[in-house]
């Protein structure tokens, strides 16, 4: 009887071990299933916080290439105003310059004027009314204000540089002339350069020389017709230039 208890114990044992080994094996399974799930979520957490980390290290990348850049551009505005800065002291000192300079040029022009005037006045009645008139508007100019100060001088120095003309060239043009008793006609008038002036009337039948020395037109007889007509015609463009026979109209010292 005893030997038939034995199995029957070993019956039992089993029968209350089973559940308990079955209960351990479900606890296993339930924190094998906690643990993958604590280790996926450990992973997302991982690869995002990678996924950020590389993000971040981007926009430091980008900041720091926008600081290098930002520092060029500094860099350049800097010269650009140091550059700015020393073309304004230039153009001070231009100023300066142009002041100083107008300052001087201003009294020049009226002192060539003045030169100007005193050439015409004591000079051969050469074009005379034209130049007095040159010289009169230059006068009016000089006060305007809309007019510059370069153009002025531009016109001066054209004036001057008709004057000169006037004592290298062969010309003629129509114009009143006062004769020795104060009778005033209008004749045709030629001169080569400063060195001789001479008048014939409309006719062509009476002609007259400036005598430089009484400031005064002087009556030419009949020999000088032929020179002075040949003379007209050779400044007219009638004939091929040749040599000319004309009275002299120099006084002694700008005959030396």
């Amino acid at each position: 009887m005893m030997t038939m208890m034995k199995p029957t114990l070993a019956i039992v044992a089993l029968a209350y071990a089973f559940p308990s080994l079955a209960n351990s094996i479900d606890s296993a399974k339930s924190i094998e299933h906690h643990t993958n799930r604590a280790s996926a979520k450990s992973q997302q957490h991982i690869d995002r916080s990678a996924e950020a980390t590389i993000k971040l290290k981007a926009q430091i990348e980008q900041l720091q290439q926008e600081t290098k850049n930002l520092r060029i551009y500094r860099d350049h505005l800097n010269s650009m105003v140091e550059s700015q800065q020393q073309e304004m002291t230039s153009l001070d000192n231009q100023i300066a310059e142009i002041k100083t300079t107008r300052q001087g040029i201003v009294p020049l022009m009226y002192d060539m004027l003045a030169a100007l005037e005193h050439q015409i006045e004591h000079d051969k009645p050469l074009r005379r009314h034209a130049r007095v008139q040159r010289v009169d508007a230059l006068k009016k100019l000089m006060p305007r204000a809309d007019v510059s100060d370069a153009e002025k001088f531009r016109r001066i120095l054209e004036a001057y540089q008709i004057e000169m003309d006037y004592g290298t060239k062969l010309g003629t043009y129509q114009g009143r002339i006062t004769l020795n008793d104060d009778t005033k006609i209008e004749a045709q008038i030629l001169y080569l350069g400063r060195v001789s002036l001479v008048a014939r009337n409309l006719a062509g039948s009476q002609y007259w020389t400036w005598n430089a020395h009484s400031h005064q037109w002087q009556v030419l007889d009949s020999d000088a017709k032929e020179g002075i007509d040949n003379a007209f015609d050779v400044a007219n463009k009638k004939v091929a230039p040749t040599f000319l026979s004309l009275p002299v109209s120099l006084t002694p010292a700008e005959a030396k």
